[in-house]
């Protein structure tokens, strides 16, 4: 599977506001800036200077009720103005009105349902991304939840898909209200939720609709790795605001009713200018001299990033990944810069122990410009005592499939091109269609699925996890060890995934989590019989 070649890129670059260097191929020159396949959007208001607002965490929700083994949260996704940038309220969607929304905690084996009440003025849909959920409670794109006051229910169907969507007969609408069941029979890991509704993911996740589900469970507990005040979730995202303080997005429709997409030069992905962390512009964290669990999550719309933690006087720390998308590894892997493309996670322990009271680590981004290239930072404040760990192994219930278990092979390209008169991203040269079944496979089979692309694709399979078999030909990198869900597919490469299609029956999804590119077309229908 070969580059792409130069006239293919230059097509690309007009149609799609790509740039290259000249002479070089779509994958030699986007691979060199890897945050180009999308345009960044400038903010109007004034940015606050970086490392000085404290850095925020999400707030636990607390269930409702654990009666029957069952623990039942409800959750209201409302409108809300919020401080994002010190002293400016910007108006944002939110769940339980906070952003990121609040973090579910959650056992391992032991089910949840979440009660989700839609008082904002468009249908929404949630789904719990990397969770191993029957296809009732999955989130399926049509299965609207629609407010208060949206009489027609078939309205989004027929008239909201960017291309003409046909109408999907096996949607199921709710009004106001729908619960999402989660069994929980999974690894322990780092799940995160957000807004699905067909066509207009991307604007509903930039105006605030994501949020954490942890899994825990007594094996992970008794490894000795950090916890309580060093165990920090932290949800890295871009964004932009307009000079009122609101958030800035070029979507042809600003109410999201009817119209979906995003204006010409930002059909590649939009990139905000200011980078947040749990909500904050470039935060700072007091932290003590030991070691910290990081749980990483990329809830940008289309921003790759490559994560270092540098400190004061040069030193890179190491950045020790001890999960993936899915769980924990068989053993951990030390990094010294880690890429993270939309909708990844990465589990990473950084020891802090080192750097001397009054120090300071900054997580940076080299794949930024300017203070994009700036995450957040920690400053040592304090030596204290540790009684952490880093097991030498961490885990022994990975899958060992491999080759000779799978029982087909199938192919995806992972193109732009045209559908229904417009741009678009398409699966198999095709768009997507809720009425339309891709891939149909049997429950317990194995499979391998061998993608390509022609620009960055972050592609995420419902429902189930995988293994990285190759990239490029060649063996997978360091990170791509483990469980994953969400695979970051580089310009003109080729990537192996091993797949077994455990879980449930039922219709599922696979789609690049580019959020732009996923509401232009790049989703495709998985039947599991």
């Amino acid at each position: 599977m070969s580059e792409l070649s130069r006239r293919q890129l230059l097509g690309l670059g007009g149609a799609l506001g790509l740039t290259a260097a000249a002479g070089l191929s779509t994958a030699a020159a986007l691979s060199r800036h890897p945050s180009a396949t999308g345009a960044e959007l400038r903010s109007a208001v004034p940015l606050p200077p970086v490392y000085r607002t404290p850095l925020p965490l999400p707030p636990v929700l607390k269930p409702i009720s654990t009666a029957g083994g069952v623990d039942r949260y409800a959750v209201t996704q409302r409108e809300a103005s919020l401080e994002i940038l010190p002293g400016v309220r910007t108006p944002m969607w939110t769940y339980e009105g906070v952003f990121p929304g609040p973090t579910i905690e959650a056992r391992r084996g032991r089910p949840v349902t979440v009660t989700h009440h839609n008082e904002l003025p468009v249908p929404t849909v949630v789904h719990l991304h990397g969770g191993h959920t029957t296809a009732a409670s999955d989130g399926y794109p049509t299965d609207l939840v629609l407010p208060e006051g949206w009489h027609d229910a078939t309205h989004h169907q027929h008239e909201g898909h960017a291309m003409g969507a046909m109408h999907d007969p096996r949607a199921v609408v709710t009004k106001l209200t729908r619960d999402y069941t989660f069994p929980m029979i999974q690894r322990p890991t780092l799940l995160w939720y957000h807004d699905h509704r067909m066509d207009f993911t991307a604007p509903a996740i930039w105006r605030g609709l994501a949020g954490l589900h942890i899994i825990r469970d007594d094996a992970e507990e008794a490894l000795g790795l950090p916890t309580g005040s060093r165990e920090l979730p932290l949800v890295i995202t871009d964004r932009a605001f307009d000079g009122e303080g609101g958030l800035s997005y070029p979507s042809l429709d600003p109410d999201l009713r009817s119209r979906p997409g995003v204006r010409e030069p930002y059909l590649a992905g939009v990139l905000g200018d200011v980078i947040l962390v749990n909500g904050a512009a470039w935060p700072v964290h007091e932290a003590d001299a030991a070691r910290y669990r990081l749980r990483v999550l990329n809830a940008s719309n289309a921003r790759h990033y490559e994560l270092e933690a540098i400190t004061d006087d040069g030193r890179r720390l190491d950045l020790v990944q001890i999960g993936a998308d899915q769980g924990l590894l068989a053993v951990p892997v030390t990094h010294v810069t880690l890429p993270i493309a939309p909708a990844e996670r990465y589990d990473l322990i950084v020891d802090l122990s080192g750097v001397p009271v009054g120090g300071r680590v900054r997580l940076r981004n080299r794949l930024g410009s300017g203070r994009t290239r700036e995450v957040m930072a920690f400053h040592v404040v304090r030596k204290a005592p540790d009684p952490s760990r880093i097991p030498p192994v961490l885990s022994h219930d990975l899958p060992t499939w491999d080759r000779s278990d799978a029982v087909r092979v199938r192919d995806f390209s992972f193109r732009a091109g045209r559908m229904h008169g417009g741009h678009g991203w398409l699966i198999g040269g095709l768009p997507f269609d809720p009425a339309r079944t891709d891939v149909t496979t049997r429950l317990g089979d194995v499979e391998i699925w061998r993608f390509i692309a022609d620009v960055h694709h972050p592609v995420h399979l419902h429902l189930v996890g995988f293994r990285v078999l190759s990239r490029g030909g060649e063996p997978p990198g360091p990170h791509d060890a483990g469980l994953k869900d969400t695979v970051s597919l580089r310009p003109g490469e080729s990537v192996e995934i091993i797949i077994r299609f455990d879980g449930y029956r039922g219709r599922f999804l696979f789609h690049c989590h580019n959020a732009e590119h996923e509401d232009m077309g790049m989703m495709a229908n998985l039947e599991i019989v």
